[in-house]
């Protein structure tokens, strides 16, 4: 929408996404404000963002273990860390036509692509958060189970994460277990940028950035396993 949606839109549009028509107007607004947009004394997604992920990560965990019962542990952690990391977030709300109704600054929006992933992420949780609040795990979980639902069944839901595969790699290949060191903390509160390096043995350590330390670390574990042509995902 090119202008702020009156609340009433939000309600109309959120309820055709999620098929639950919210009556807190104002924590559904909060959930789709970033702080940089917000006004005075009103909320931003922040500690909504914080429940929601607790929330999506227990749906879809009850889902997969339903769906894969000869799965083990491993598998299942594996299933579970893709469907619920941020690049997956950020393309279900494309899909679901959340950005448009994002409150944020010019310049937030300006920023890398990197940086709209996890807004568009942060924002699904907030919205996941909303729904758990307005109508509890039943409300979360139909919304979960019709866009987690097919991506679920996907092979590529199973894909190795970068930091178990290089673990993987270093103890074949060097005998060693990768070491991981935050090297930087930068960027506001609300948005902040960790800067990590992982290394293995005497190679020369890979550096990259991330929104969380685990992010960065999962960047990091790649860069290294891409460099060492040993990244297959």
């Amino acid at each position: 929408m090119s202008t702020s949606p009156s609340d009433d839109q939000l309600v109309a549009a959120i309820a055709e996404i999620t098929g639950t028509r919210v009556t807190d107007r104002l924590r559904l607004r909060a959930a789709l404000t970033h702080a940089s947009a917000r006004k005075g004394d009103a909320a931003d997604y922040q500690r909504l963002e914080f429940l929601g992920d607790r929330v999506l990560g227990l749906a879809v965990a009850e889902m997969i273990f339903a769906d894969y019962p000869q799965a083990p542990e491993g598998e299942l952690s594996l299933r579970l860390n893709a469907l619920v990391n941020a690049e997956t977030l950020a393309e279900i709300a494309d899909e679901a036509g959340m950005p448009d109704l994002i409150r944020t600054s010019g310049e937030v929006r300006a920023r890398s692509s990197r940086n709209q992933v996890n807004l568009r992420s942060d924002v699904m949780e907030a919205v996941i958060a909303v729904l758990y609040l307005e109508g509890g795990m039943a409300a979360a979980r139909a919304f979960i189970q019709r866009y987690w639902g097919p991506r679920s069944k996907l092979a590529t839901a199973a894909r190795r994460d970068a930091k178990t595969a290089l673990q993987e790699w270093a103890h074949q290949a060097h005998g060693a277990t990768p070491t991981y060191a935050v090297d930087n903390r930068s960027g506001p509160d609300h948005d902040p940028v960790f800067t990590v390096s992982v290394a293995v043995g005497r190679l020369a350590p890979a550096v990259a950035e991330g929104r969380s330390k685990r992010e960065a670390e999962q960047a990091a574990a790649a860069a290294l396993l891409k460099r060492e042509k040993a990244w297959k995902g």
